[in-house]
């Protein structure tokens, strides 16, 4: 097929990557199969990583080709090259090689038989970058006899097109027969328009603006293409920020609401200059109206009666109806719910018990001594720290995959932007803020579902608010011990908690959404594709689930590794007794029983704490406490807890010299309630213990969701942040509660 209009063709040239091996990306729009097809072609040799400094994930596979292996890499699913956003412009410098990456010798498009033109516009706009292509063309089972002719279609768009099924390996050898075929081909750009005088013009001079390394001849191992470069400044033209507009804030080059990373300042002054004060949709349009008016008229004859949607159509009228489609899903989100304390908690118990035991079983082998607290308490425990987080995140990413796979994901996200979006949170943001009453871990990692970096980072930094179940044995052992022990005030106090962390979750959102410049990202329209309903494929969603889990395990378990086990030194070192403390060795000798000598152990290890550096960061920030009502003891709690918020309960039964305890344990609750002042009062009052909870529901108390949180924003900037606006909210609320309640007279 001839260009629109003649340009430099690039010569032909066997394809090589620098290593040796070819480099294939696969990309597609969403929901198109292309994921299956990447496991079909590459089955168990993928690697899943993430993309530098940001958490859109990374799958390579290897590729068995006639010539030798390849690289097939697995492009996160785009409509189109028109990214804004940072996910999105992955994809642009996967098929570029711009930004560090590597141009890929040959790109695989997977095109839906059942929505050819939609699915063709990415291709178009694959081939104006000057990429070697094949076209995979998907779902024609589904089209049936709908779907198009491949050779009709190969035709019109110059590539060759392989109908495939990836469920059945259906045409998988011809799609690897063609690719080989591309590696040999060369590589040309391919414009199936031509820009107006305008659009020419501003072309030429973003072109002439474009960093050397961003030319098709440094890209593309030194072979000149003009369309290649024009791609690219049409891109730079269209979608960096501050193009075109006279609001001083939308064109200070420092402005990151577009969230392209990479992006030269020159460059972005560049088009920022040229365009100043002109509306740039004009010539965005322009490009797009183009593409599709092409699409349209070329593909007419091919397109044939679409397949029969009306199975999916009658469960929409029911799944997407206002009143119905909320009760189904509010059902269906309670049986998840529920499932992950039913299914997970046996497990989690299971994996705490053998890890206590294993401690034990160490402990006996070796002894009592340093090394031995060391191994037992530091790290056995710090991994049983990690590991007991991996039932609820496998259950949580087979439910969520199941979900997505059978398209019922899109649905719920479509239903609860209505509500979400009065908050300046994305519909989907209610999935992990649901999964946050579970665990704040999981839930965080299910914020991948959204595809804009603004709405994970905003999803993240409220989901932490909502009531985790570590909270509960806290808000249990304070009510239980401090809350008059009438049924009815003590049920609505922990339901009142409840209400409280939706409520507060959804203001941060709000107020955050509008203080916070990179969360102040104007809210883009929600649109989202409703894919027909399919049975999932179980092995994909096992492996997605896996996938997931593992690198959980290996990025943020690692961090809370090493935060346990610095937390246990704070918490065991110095091992040295204040002057004048009884010798607890000789005392245990004498001991007439056991339980004499359980106790004397128990305020052993009770006056260790108080003087460890754990005990004494108790101590130092006990001033900072006593507005809110706690004494230094409290203080060395919020330390212990900062491992797991539910470790507050266990370390007041040592500061206790209670030994092992529980949040129903009646010694612990009995010396919480006969703590006295010095001048004999209460030191715990029902005040105290509501300014507590209030304290527990609001701070980040949790090392394991920064780790997290880290891990998925990829650094530390955002985990700072939501230390320390949860940690200052939490002081100041406490604070109201805690004064305001002594000021109208309640104790």
């Amino acid at each position: 097929m001839s260009d629109c209009h003649d340009e430099p063709v690039a010569k032909a040239a066997p394809a090589a990557s620098s290593a040796g091996r070819p480099q294939i990306a696969l990309a597609g729009n969403p929901n198109v199969g292309k994921t299956t097809l990447f496991n079909a072609l590459t089955g168990s040799s993928a690697k899943v990583s993430n993309y530098p400094g940001i958490t859109v994930e990374r799958r390579t596979g290897e590729l068995p080709l006639p010539t030798g292996p390849g690289d097939l890499h697995d492009l996160p699913g785009t409509y189109s090259l028109n990214a804004r956003s940072g996910e999105e412009q992955i994809a642009l410098d996967a098929l570029t090689g711009l930004n560090g990456e590597t141009a890929p010798d040959a790109v695989v498009v997977c095109v839906d038989a059942t929505q050819l033109s939609r699915s063709a516009y990415l291709l178009l706009q694959v081939r104006e970058l000057g990429a070697r292509c094949v076209v995979a063309l998907t779902m024609v089972d589904e089209a049936g006899p709908a779907a198009p002719d491949a050779r009709a279609l190969a035709t019109l768009l110059g590539c060759e097109v392989v109908p495939v099924i990836a469920r059945t390996r259906s045409g998988l050898p011809e799609l690897v027969a063609a690719i080989d075929r591309a590696l040999r081909s060369e590589r040309r750009a391919s414009w199936m328009w031509r820009p107006s005088a305008t659009l020419r013009g501003h072309l030429d001079a973003i072109r002439e603006a474009l960093p050397a390394s961003w030319h098709a001849r440094e890209r593309y191992d030194g072979r000149d293409d003009a369309l290649a470069d024009d791609a690219i400044a049409l891109w730079a033209l269209t979608c960096i920020e501050g193009a075109g507009r006279t609001d001083t804030a939308a064109a200070s080059l420092d402005d990151e609401s577009d969230e392209l990373v990479g992006v030269p300042p020159e460059l972005r002054a560049v088009v920022t200059k040229r365009l100043r004060g002109l509306d740039t949709r004009a010539l965005d349009d322009e490009a797009v109206l183009a593409r599709w008016t092409w699409l349209d008229k070329e593909l007419a004859a091919l397109t044939k009666k679409k397949p029969d949607r009306t199975r999916t159509e009658r469960i929409d009228r029911i799944l997407l109806h206002r009143a119905l489609g909320f009760v189904v899903f509010m059902g269906v989100m309670t049986i998840l719910f529920m499932s992950l304390f039913a299914w997970a908690d046996p497990v989690i118990a299971l994996i705490d018990t053998t890890f206590k035991w294993g401690g034990e079983q160490v402990r006996g082998l070796i002894g009592d001594g340093i090394f031995t607290d060391f191994l037992v308490d530091g790290v056995i425990a710090g991994v049983g720290s990690v590991m007991v987080f991996l039932p609820q995140i496998l259950l949580l990413f087979l439910f969520l995959g199941f979900l997505e796979d059978c398209g019922y994901l899109a649905r719920v996200a479509y239903l609860m932007d209505r509500i979400m979006r009065s908050m300046n949170l994305h519909g989907r943001a209610f999935v992990p803020m649901l999964f946050g009453f579970a665990c704040a871990v999981p839930a965080i990692t299910a914020t991948r579902t959204m595809e804009r970096r603004r709405d994970r980072i905003l999803t993240m930094m409220v989901v932490p608010l909502m009531t985790c179940s570590a909270r509960l044995p806290v808000y249990t052992l304070l009510i239980g011990a401090l809350i008059p022990a009438q049924r009815t005030t003590q049920a609505l106090l922990m339901v009142g908690m409840y209400l409280f962390s939706v409520s507060t979750s959804l203001a941060a959102a709000w107020v955050m959404s509008k203080t916070v410049k990179p969360l102040k990202a104007k809210r883009l329209p929600f649109i989202i594709e409703l894919p027909p309903y399919r049975f999932p494929r179980m092995p994909d969603v096992i492996r997605m689930m896996w996938s997931k889990a593992s690198m959980f395990l290996r990025e943020a378990g690692t961090v809370i590794l090493a935060c346990s086990i610095a937390l246990w030194a704070l918490l065991y070192f110095p091992r040295e007794l204040p002057k004048g403390s009884p010798d607890f060795t000789a005392l245990v000798e004498k001991a007439p029983d056991e339980a004499t000598k359980d106790v004397l152990r128990h305020e052993e290890a009770a006056l260790h704490l108080a003087n460890s550096y754990g005990g004494q960061i108790g101590h130092f920030i006990e001033p900072a406490l006593k507005p809110l009502g706690f004494d230094w003891k409290i203080g060395i709690g919020l330390v212990g807890a900062f491992a797991a918020r539910e470790v507050f309960v266990s370390t007041l039964g040592i500061v206790y010299a209670i030994g092992d305890a529980d949040e129903n344990s009646e010694p612990l609750r009995e010396a919480l309630r006969n703590t006295k002042r010095s001048d004999g009062s209460r030191a715990y009052t029902p005040l105290m213990a509501l300014s507590l909870m209030v304290f527990f529901a609001l701070a980040m108390q949790c090392m394991s969701t920064l780790a997290v949180v880290r891990r998925e924003s990829g650094g530390y900037r955002w985990p700072a942040f939501l230390f320390a606006y949860m940690t200052t909210l939490a002081w100041i609320t406490s604070f109201l509660v805690y004064q305001g309640g002594r000021l109208l007279g309640f104790s």
